[in-house]
C-alpha cells in the first residue's frame, strides 16, 4: 500500500527527533514516490518545524495535559494543528479527520482525545501578537532570545518580517550551469520533464524549482546543467567579481557552490583551489565538479585556520565563507532557530582566526571574501571591524548588486523578506599594493 503524505510526515519527524535525522534525505528514501504526495509531506514536516512554539501554545491552551502525551501523539497533534491553522487548501474538517486516522493507526487509545483537541484548535485559531518579544516569539515559534537580538538590530518591524520570511517556504534554487546551457534552454528542459519552474527575480542565471521529485531522476540534473545553491549565496560570489585566469582560494568551500560559482564567473578558466576539513566533503565538491564540466577545480582537505604558507600572497580572491549560526537560513533548516545559544557564543573567536589566517593567502591587491548564512551582527559587522582593526592593509571594497540591493560600501545583510533569498552576509575587502 502505498504511504501517503501525512504517514511519510509523520515518520520523519520521528526520525528527526529520535535519531537526528534531516527530513528531506529521509522523505527521499521513504516518503511518497507520487510527486504531490512528496511535496506534500515535506510542507507539513517543514511546517511542524517552522511553527513548533506556536502549535505548542495552542495545543496546551485545548489540553490542560498536553505535555504529559506520549511523543507520537504529540506529533500526531503538530501535524494536524499545522493544517487546520497555517493550510488554507486542507479543510479543517479533512485535517480532523486525517489526524483522528493516524491517532487510530498509531496510538488507538488516544483517538478520542486527539479529535476533541482538534476540534478545539479549530475554534481557538492563532495566538495574538501585541509587539512584544514574547508574543512575536510565541506567534512565530523563535526562541525569545533570537527575537530580542532581531528587535534590538533590526527594529520591531523588520524584525516581525524577518520572523515571517523565516516561516515561508524555501524556493529550491537552481544555478543554470552557463558553461553548458542557457537559462532559456534549462528551462525548457525542466519543463518537458514536468517541473515546475519560475524565474528568480534577484538573478537571471537562477530559475525556482518546484515539483522535481529526487533531483537524481532528473536528466538535467545527472547532465550537469545546474547545480542547487539559494541565490544570496550566489551574490556573494559575484560581488566579489572572479575574473577568467584568476586564482581563487575557497577555504571552506563545501558543499562547494561558491567555488562552482566563481569557476563559471572565470568561464572556466584559471584556478581555484577548494579546502574543506574533512576529505570526505572535499570528495563531493570534486564529484560536483565532474559533473558540471568544471576543470579548474581542485579540491582537498584542508583547515581553513592552518595557513598554508606555500600559499601565502598566492590568490587573487580568497573566500571565507566561515561557520556559523545559520541564523539566516532558518527557512531552508527550521530546526536551526532552537540552538542552544550558550553553545554560538563561541563563533566569533573562530570567525576571526580563519580570517587573520585567509588574509595571509591574498596578494597585495587582491580581493577577500569574508560571508556567512547569518543576521547577527556579532557573527558579522563586528567580526569584520575587528579583523580590519587588526590589519591595516585591509580596506573595504566598495560593490554592487542587482535590484533590490543596489551599490553597497563594502558590506551588506541580505535579510530573508528583502529579496525572498536566505538571510547572508558579505563583505568584500582588498589587499592594499
Amino acid at each position: 500500500m502505498p504511504v501517503t503524505a501525512r504517514r511519510a510526515a509523520l515518520d520523519a519527524l520521528t526520525a528527526c527527533r529520535t535519531r537526528g535525522a534531516r527530513p528531506e534525505l529521509f522523505l527521499n528514501a521513504h516518503g511518497p514516490e507520487d510527486r504531490r504526495e512528496h511535496a506534500l509531506a515535506m510542507t507539513l514536516v517543514n511546517g511542524v518545524l517552522q511553527n513548533e512554539i506556536c502549535l505548542d501554545a495552542v495545543l496546551a491552551g485545548c489540553a490542560r495535559d498536553y505535555a504529559g502525551f506520549r511523543p507520537a501523539v504529540r506529533e500526531i497533534l503538530r501535524l494536524s494543528a499545522y493544517q487546520i491553522l497555517f493550510l488554507d487548501r486542507v479543510p479543517q474538517r479533512a485535517a480532523v479527520f486525517e489526524g483522528v486516522k493516524l491517532a487510530r493507526e498509531t496510538a488507538p487509545y488516544a483517538a478520542g482525545a486527539v479529535n476533541a483537541i482538534l476540534r478545539a484548535v479549530c475554534r481557538s485559531g492563532l495566538p495574538p501578537v501585541d509587539g512584544s518579544a514574547r508574543s512575536l516569539s510565541v506567534r512565530y515559534s523563535h526562541p525569545e532570545w533570537l527575537v530580542r537580538e532581531l528587535m534590538e538590530r533590526y527594529g520591531p518591524e523588520s524584525c516581525e518580517k524577518i520572523l515571517m520570511a523565516d516561516n515561508s517556504a524555501p524556493h529550491l534554487t537552481a544555478q543554470v550551469n552557463t558553461l553548458k546551457i542557457t537559462p532559456r534552454e534549462l528551462r525548457v528542459k525542466l519543463e518537458d520533464a514536468g517541473v515546475t519552474v519560475e524565474s528568480c527575480p534577484v538573478l537571471d542565471s537562477a530559475l525556482y524549482l518546484s515539483g522535481t521529485g529526487p533531483l537524481e531522476e532528473l536528466e538535467a540534473f545527472r547532465e550537469g546543467d545546474f547545480y542547487i545553491q539559494d541565490a544570496a549565496a550566489r551574490l556573494a560570489v559575484m560581488c566579489a567579481g572572479a575574473r577568467p585566469g584568476e586564482t581563487v582560494l575557497d577555504m571552506c568551500a563545501a558543499p562547494g557552490g561558491k567555488s562552482f560559482a566563481a569557476a563559471l564567473d572565470m568561464e572556466n578558466r584559471g584556478r581555484i583551489l577548494s579546502f574543506d576539513i574533512h576529505e570526505k566533503k572535499a570528495a563531493l565538491i570534486r564529484s560536483g565538479a565532474r559533473r558540471l564540466g568544471i576543470r579548474v577545480i581542485t579540491a582537498e582537505a584542508g583547515d581553513a585556520r592552518e595557513s598554508r604558507r606555500e600559499l601565502w600572497e598566492t590568490g587573487d580572491l580568497v573566500i571565507a565563507d566561515v561557520p556559523c549560526s545559520g541564523m539566516g537560513v532558518i527557512r531552508g533548516k527550521p530546526e536551526i532557530r532552537y540552538k542552544d545559544p550558550r553553545e554560538l557564543e563561541g563563533l566569533p573567536a573562530v570567525q576571526l582566526d580563519i580570517l587573520k589566517s585567509c588574509a595571509n593567502l591574498v596578494r597585495p591587491g587582491g580581493r577577500l571574501l569574508y560571508s556567512t548564512c547569518t543576521i547577527l551582527r556579532r557573527e558579522n559587522e563586528d567580526v569584520a571591524e575587528r579583523f580590519l582593526a587588526l590589519r591595516p592593509d585591509f580596506a573595504l571594497m566598495p560593490f554592487t548588486l542587482p535590484a533590490p540591493f543596489g551599490p553597497c560600501p563594502g558590506y551588506r545583510t541580505i535579510l530573508p523578506h528583502e529579496g525572498d533569498t536566505d538571510g547572508f552576509f558579505l563583505c568584500l575587502m582588498q589587499r592594499k599594493i
